[in-house]
């Protein structure tokens, strides 16, 4: 029976060179939703007969995003590269806006904080249609799985 989602995902943590409280817990609520409600479907493996659950392997190598897809047992699958240069700018606009974001839950009024959450949603949502974009023809997934998987992205990107 086929069981096309995620089951287990982790991170490079090699790549990851900088944390704190607040990137912390986007990552532990990420990973958490993630694997709680996903779809996830890798053509090439199901062509070659693997129907999930899948564990992905998120890692930035070289300046390209890789997507590192197993079975839920660690078995290899295959190893999706994406070039991330046209998600440089999605990546710093959102880092922009959760900055303004976590300086506002400190001393905004709640319209002030309203009015940057849903600027934040936007820039998510719209780098979530770019990484569905760059997935096309290689992952099925849907809008709400590319945006948590976008936040992952995000926390490989952190500079000290």
């Amino acid at each position: 029976m086929a069981d096309y989602r995620i089951a287990k995902i982790s991170l490079d943590e090699d790549t990851i060179l900088w944390r704190n409280a607040d990137v912390e817990q986007e990552r532990r609520v990420a990973i958490y939703d993630l694997i709680e409600d996903n779809t996830f479907k890798p053509l090439r493996p199901v062509e070659a007969g693997h129907h999930g659950p899948y564990a992905l392997q998120l890692a930035v190598q070289d300046g390209r995003l890789a997507l590192t897809i197993g079975s839920e047992a660690g078995e290899p699958l295959e190893t999706l590269i994406l070039g991330l240069a046209r998600f440089r700018r999605p990546i710093r606009d959102y880092f922009a806006i959760c900055d303004s974001y976590y300086q506002a839950i400190r001393k905004a009024t709640a319209a002030e904080i309203e009015t940057i959450d849903m600027a934040r949603r936007a820039i998510h949502n719209d780098a979530a249609d770019l990484l569905l974009e760059r997935l096309d023809g290689k992952v099925e997934t849907d809008h709400l799985t590319a945006r948590r998987l976008f936040t992952l992205i995000c926390v490989l990107h952190i500079r000290g």
